[in-house]
């Protein structure tokens, strides 16, 4: 099934779940990162049951802390 992950379309197997879909894309440090599936933000605890299907877009995002001197 082809799904679009960070801007770049590429083919899964079907019913990937987004735990699986992270693993997979051996994700940089995967405990920090927040999931969108079709520009909706997806819970932490829903990655394990989430499956993704045709077409789906998913985007990894880290939020950065920062602050003025």
């Amino acid at each position: 099934m082809n799904i679009t992950v960070a801007g770049n379309k590429k083919i899964y197997e079907e019913g990937i779940t987004i735990t699986k879909l992270i693993q997979v894309e051996d994700v940089e440090n995967a405990e920090y990162v927040t999931v969108t599936l079709n520009d909706e933000f997806i819970e932490r605890a829903n990655f394990d049951q989430t499956k993704l299907t045709e077409g789906d877009v998913v985007e990894f995002l880290y939020f950065m802390g920062g602050g003025a001197y």
